[in-house]
């Protein structure tokens, strides 16, 4: 998996900088050849939230990475794919924190 990042010039992980009333700026690049986005884009809240919920979504956004927005076997709903390779990377679904 290292690799299939490393390797990806369209890979990037950014912190969300949103400022109420500002908006935000976070510079991605084009999209891949997939003809996604390979952007992990974190929000700084995450260290307010437990720490199994934050890995969790870490997990989960890199799962969506790795599966390039896609299914995973013969899961098709993306969402559910990146819960599943996150489950199976040790990380299950938490309930939602909300802050």
């Amino acid at each position: 998996m290292k690799s299939n990042f490393l390797a990806d010039t369209y890979f990037r992980i950014s912190l969300d900088d949103c400022e109420p009333g500002k908006g935000r700026t976070v510079v991605m690049p084009l999209l891949g050849p997939s003809g996604t986005s390979r952007c992990i884009v974190l929000k700084p809240r995450l260290e307010q939230c437990s720490h199994e919920f934050s890995c969790y979504i870490i997990a989960h956004e890199f799962a969506h990475a790795h599966l390039h927005n896609g299914g995973w076997g013969e899961i098709t709903d993306r969402e559910d794919a990146a819960d599943a390779l996150a489950q199976h990377w040790g990380f299950p679904k938490q309930p939602f924190e909300w802050i």
